[in-house]
């Protein structure tokens, strides 16, 4: 079972204005191939079909445990995502076509199918995918592809990150690529219990340093690269007995902290007429909760 918070993992800046094509792009980080979404529903069915949970407990936890910090990586898409769609149809308003700027937007999916906000897909507006998941029930196998997966998904934050300058896309690739290699880090360090090879000295993968984009240095000051969270009130206590030792920056010792991070509060979306949401008269909307609110 799940606990949540309402909070996002990090404070995302608010957007001074929007960039439609920008969240096209940031789309891919969620419903692609390598995107949030596929981290993830992988990990998190790995870690439901996992054999010999008690046998193989430090695996387990480290699986089960960074799955449950993915569910938090597409919460921090989204909301980047409708950031980025808040106010695309400004120019529009009082005109006959109010949803006019979604014409000539990359995923007119934003503009119809959800309403100026984040969708289960692609920068194409392709659906997410289940037969991305892979969940072999072969342990070695599983963590090779989680690692292999890690690094697929930094690639294409890299390159998202270069298609766009918005400071709100760049503040949560920043972030996730610290986050990622943090993953990528500890399945590495998985494996090399398991098979003795040590696949950590690939990376990172590609082989650029976080610390030279300013929103990833900022997380790596504070320690993020080498803090795994440990997402439960009693459980997955046993992530120590593989993520530990030095960390590779030789800024520290790899620690496991209890509980998650501070993170930042989630924005409020405002209502937007012109698309029906959350009805076409927020007003009268308001009145009724208003109503309901007031009988408790």
């Amino acid at each position: 079972m799940f606990l949540r918070i309402d909070k996002l993992q990090i404070e995302l800046p608010q957007a001074k204005e929007a960039d439609p094509n920008a969240a096209a792009a940031v789309q891919e980080l969620l419903g692609g191939r390598f995107g949030e979404m596929s981290t993830l529903m992988n990990y998190m069915y790995q870690s439901f079909n996992f054999r010999g949970r008690e046998k193989l407990k430090p695996y387990y936890d480290l699986i089960a445990n960074i799955a449950t910090e993915e569910l938090g990586h597409i919460e921090l898409v989204a909301a980047t995502i409708n950031s980025l769609l808040n106010g695309a149809n400004e120019e529009h308003k009082g005109t006959s076509t109010p949803l006019g700027a979604g014409k000539n937007a990359r995923n007119t999916h934003h503009f119809i199918a959800t309403g100026n906000a984040s969708l289960v897909g692609n920068s194409m507006g392709g659906h997410w995918n289940g037969d991305y998941v892979f969940s072999s029930g072969n342990l070695i196998l599983d963590l090779l592809h989680n690692f292999f997966l890690e690094n697929g998904a930094r690639t294409h934050k890299l390159r998202v990150y270069e298609m766009t300058d918005h400071p709100v896309a760049r503040e949560m690739i920043g972030y996730l690529l610290v986050r990622g290699g943090t993953h990528a880090l500890a399945y590495g360090k998985a494996l090399e219990s398991l098979t003795g090879v040590d696949v950590t000295k690939m990376l990172p993968i590609p082989n650029i340093d976080n610390n030279k984009f300013p929103e990833a240095r900022k997380y790596i000051d504070k320690g993020y690269d080498r803090k795994l969270y440990r997402f439960s009130l009693e459980d997955y206590k046993d992530i120590d007995k593989i993520w530990r030792g030095p960390a590779p920056s030789g800024d520290g010792e790899l620690e496991v902290v209890d509980g998650p991070m501070e993170g930042g509060p989630l924005a409020d979306l405002p209502e937007a007429p012109e698309i029906y949401a959350p009805e076409y008269d927020p007003a009268e909307i308001y009145e009724i909760a208003q109503k309901l609110m007031s009988k408790m």
